[in-house]
């Protein structure tokens, strides 16, 4: 907890969703989210940062309450909440994912963005899941997102990060066993997480009480190319990178090349 609290009080995450591949991964998700969200509804974005989600959604008019573990993100959030004072955030709170302070049943969609990366072990992660399906409405839909297994692998062959030792060696234990850790503390080697493989995040979703429904591939393979970046400057470009992404977003062949994946479930009535 130590590594992952120090990892997010450097205050990069308010600002990683805004540019190159993080920039692909705000708007990919933004847009699954316009997909499969009810039109209106209370949302609760559990382990939600700064409000990068939460924030435009309030903007469309649903009432949305932020819980984050880190009291920056907090303390972000509610800054940039009061910046939209005709639409703010219903509540801000520091919590933990594996213990609501919400009452049964009272949610439309919840949101789990983060949480299951950091739950190493599957116990944690099965007991927020639960938490999700307790607060949420009957047919209400829990959003997970997770980081793939083969993300360190991938990034490794991407930015020479294989030349490490020290990297090389966190790779074959993430492939291994999933457990991803940055016991040097090197800056672009994420902290201490759980990397998914895709098959398992259903079967954690199910256990906890929730019907699966699907699993999305968010920014596919299009953040393996390093001149992604100007591509994305060029408006008519972007839209078909967008358009192919979505089109192989749930081939089970491609989806586990993608960093983060969106598993959605409903609780049944």
């Amino acid at each position: 907890m130590d590594e992952i609290a120090k990892y997010y009080n450097l205050g990069k995450e308010r600002s990683r969703l805004t540019s190159d591949t993080g920039s692909l991964e705000q708007v990919r998700t933004r847009a699954i989210l316009s997909r499969f969200l009810p039109p209106k509804g209370v949302i609760y974005d559990i382990g939600g940062g700064a409000g990068i989600y939460a924030l435009p959604l309030a903007k469309l008019g649903y009432q949305v309450h932020l819980v984050d573990l880190m009291p920056l993100h907090v303390q972000q959030a509610q800054a940039d909440s009061a910046e939209q004072p005709d639409f703010p955030l219903a509540s801000v709170r520091v919590g933990d994912a594996r213990q609501l302070d919400f009452e049964d049943n009272s949610a439309d969609a919840v949101l789990l963005f983060g949480p299951l990366y950091h739950l190493t072990e599957r116990d944690d992660r099965v007991n927020a899941l639960k938490e999700a399906y307790r607060v949420l409405k009957p047919n209400g839909q829990v959003f997970v997102a997770t980081i793939s297994r083969f993300g360190s692998f991938m990034d490794g062959f991407k930015r020479s990060y294989l030349l490490d030792d020290q990297f090389a060696n966190t790779i074959k234990e993430t492939l291994t066993s999933g457990q991803h850790r940055n016991p040097s503390g090197k800056s672009g080697y994420f902290t201490t997480a759980y990397f998914h493989k895709p098959e398992e995040v259903p079967a954690e979703v199910e256990e906890a009480g929730f019907t699966y429904k699907t699993s999305l591939a968010v920014e596919g393979v299009a953040w393996m190319d390093n001149d992604l970046a100007s591509k994305w400057e060029d408006h008519k470009l972007q839209a078909f990178i967008l358009e192919l992404l979505e089109m192989t977003e749930a081939e089970p062949t491609l989806i586990g090349a993608s960093p983060h994946l969106i598993t959605i479930g409903y609780k049944p009535t």
